[in-house]
């Protein structure tokens, strides 16, 4: 069992493209599944991360306050800023551009921390930055979506505040409590979590995809050019702003891959809730579960190639 969990877990990109490629050429596939499962499913996978934190990770943002820092005013600054100049470079229409700013005011993903791992980066330093940017998202995203995104729709901020608390903060809080009460039972499990959090972001992404399956098909390459540009430009400033602060290499490897690595699923879970009128808007986030989950495994083995 222990053996298949790996494997899952090594393999995850390409699980997740291939569920993607075939949600999206059989949309009956997944079509069934309401949009309502995917908030559940977006906090199991938070639940998850809970029951992976100790005390110690937070204590490293404590312990390492510059490090976490930069880490966090590049995340919150690179990411929201190169997905408006994208929008702008590529006159998306409304409906994507919100996509795509909701994907950058979004915190690091949750896959961050296995990719800093396999890619021999500063592991320590990459779940502090992913606990540090989650527990800053209520605050952060929806007032990083309103400047951004203000001037085209209505941002309900508040709403989207509480939607992040929901879906994010309470599932890991219920995790680290799990943690620290029923501690035996959660050693047994964690080590099938990546395992577990795999399939539920790889369902994740085949529902979103069969449900906007047709809007994709008709503004696919636009959206996947978009997205690449993102995630590539994000993890490629990350290590240089890593390297212009004259860090060690192990902390710009952190850094890029927390910067270039979004919650792609929290962007299309907010797309959902609260921009339905504007359905073309839970696409990049979708895109983006897809293609960072591909491209993070490209640059684990390039930067751990590099690290020899």
């Amino acid at each position: 069992m222990k053996k298949i969990c790996d494997f899952i877990a090594r393999w995850m990109g390409a699980m997740v493209l291939i569920v993607a490629i075939f949600s999206l050429l059989v949309p009956a596939s997944f079509s069934s599944v309401g949009t309502w499962v995917i908030n559940p499913m977006l906090g199991i996978i938070m639940f998850g991360m809970g029951l992976t934190l100790s005390p110690q990770d937070f204590r490293i943002v404590l312990s390492r306050p510059r490090d976490i820092l930069i880490g966090c005013l590049t995340q919150f600054t690179v990411m929201p800023l190169l997905a408006l100049g994208l929008t702008w470079a590529f006159s998306l229409p409304e409906e994507l551009a919100i996509g795509v700013i909701l994907v950058g005011c979004c915190p690091g993903g949750t896959a961050s921390n296995v990719i800093t791992y396999l890619a021999k980066g500063d592991l320590a330093l990459s779940v502090g930055m992913t606990a540090a940017s989650t527990l800053l998202a209520p605050l952060l995203t929806p007032l990083l979506v309103w400047l951004l995104a203000g001037t085209m729709v209505n941002v309900d901020t508040l709403g989207m505040l509480m939607s992040i608390v929901y879906v994010v903060i309470a599932p890991i809080v219920c995790g680290l409590l799990c943690q620290r009460f029923l501690s035996s039972l959660t050693k047994r499990a964690t080590p099938y979590l990546p395992a577990f959090s795999s399939v539920v972001i790889a369902l994740l992404v085949g529902i979103i995809v069969s449900h906007n399956a047709d809007r994709l098909l008709t503004a696919g390459l636009l959206v996947m050019a978009v997205v690449v540009m993102h995630n590539l430009l994000g993890l490629g400033i990350g290590f240089t702003v890593g390297r212009l602060l004259r860090l060690q290499k192990s902390k710009c490897v952190a850094l890029s891959i927390e910067v270039g690595m979004q919650n792609s699923g929290l962007a299309s879970s907010l797309a959902v809730l609260h921009f339905a009128a504007y359905p073309l808007a839970a696409i990049p986030g979708a895109v983006f579960s897809v293609w960072h989950n591909i491209s993070g495994a490209l640059v684990a083995k390039l930067y751990s190639e590099f690290s020899h």
